[in-house]
């Protein structure tokens, strides 16, 4: 299975380099693609500095920052393009951990089109996080199950792994949501496009290194599409097909 593991970034030069290679050490026969919003850092130089050494990475530099859902969009274009069968998400601040990334891989191989990984299984964790940002995210992820019932315990995790055939048929360029509503909006389209999804824990750990991509708008931004979701599955506007959820571990 070719893999492509896809980090979108904005002025990450402090952990670029770093990232890279803990990628290639856990998932050696990937490749890489860095989607840069032409960050003026020097990130994607960087990037570029890395690939000289080590290869099998590539850099798409975009012309402005234009939201975290258009870069992953760009990535997976690239990547289907040019024939890759499966398709990682992960940051490049080391919020995910590369370690974790045959795990997150390995559902793929046993027949599931979308693997998650997951802070709400058995086994997930969040040490770091203050009790405000841990109910803002657990509510947000309560809100989706409650208008969408997506079935899984994460839909807002950004640490996951997609086939291409799920990618093709979830239509990336009707994709709406630029910020983190993105992954909810995945989430919810492969669902509808009949995918079979698994949730594989993860210990997320909050960056220590950069600024958080994190905003009142993202927020806001994923709560409005939610409830535009969910008002037009009740009518039947967006027709769910059954869904087979794994607990992984």
């Amino acid at each position: 299975m070719r893999i492509l593991v896809v980090l979108p970034t904005y002025n990450e030069s402090a952990t670029i380099a770093r990232i890279l290679l803990r990628v290639r050490e856990s998932l050696p026969a990937a490749d890489v693609l860095v989607v840069d919003d032409s960050s003026p850092d020097g990130t994607a130089k960087l990037a570029l500095e890395v690939a000289d050494e080590i290869g099998q990475i590539e850099v798409l530099s975009r012309s402005s920052k234009d939201g975290l859902g258009p870069a992953y969009r760009a990535g997976f274009e690239w990547g289907l393009s040019r024939g890759y069968e499966a398709f990682v998400e992960m940051d490049s601040d080391f919020s995910h951990d590369p370690a974790d990334l045959p795990r997150i891989v390995a559902p793929l191989e046993q027949g599931y089109e979308v693997a998650i990984g997951s802070r709400y299984v058995p086994g997930g964790s969040i040490p770091d996080w203050t009790t405000s940002r841990r109910l803002l995210s657990r509510g947000g992820n309560l809100y989706a199950e409650m208008l969408l019932s997506l079935g899984v315990k994460d839909s807002t995790a950004g640490y996951r792994a997609y086939t291409a055939t799920v990618l093709r048929r979830i239509d990336l360029e009707t994709v709406r949501a630029d910020g983190y509503g993105f992954q909810i909006e995945m989430t919810y389209r492969a669902k509808c496009a009949g995918a079979r999804i698994a949730e594989v824990p993860i210990r997320f750990v909050d960056r220590t290194e950069g600024t958080s991509k994190m905003s009142t708008r993202t927020v806001s931004e994923a709560l409005r599409l939610v409830t535009v979701w969910g008002f037009e599955r009740v009518a039947g506007k967006a027709p769910a097909r059954g869904l087979t959820v794994k607990r992984s571990v």
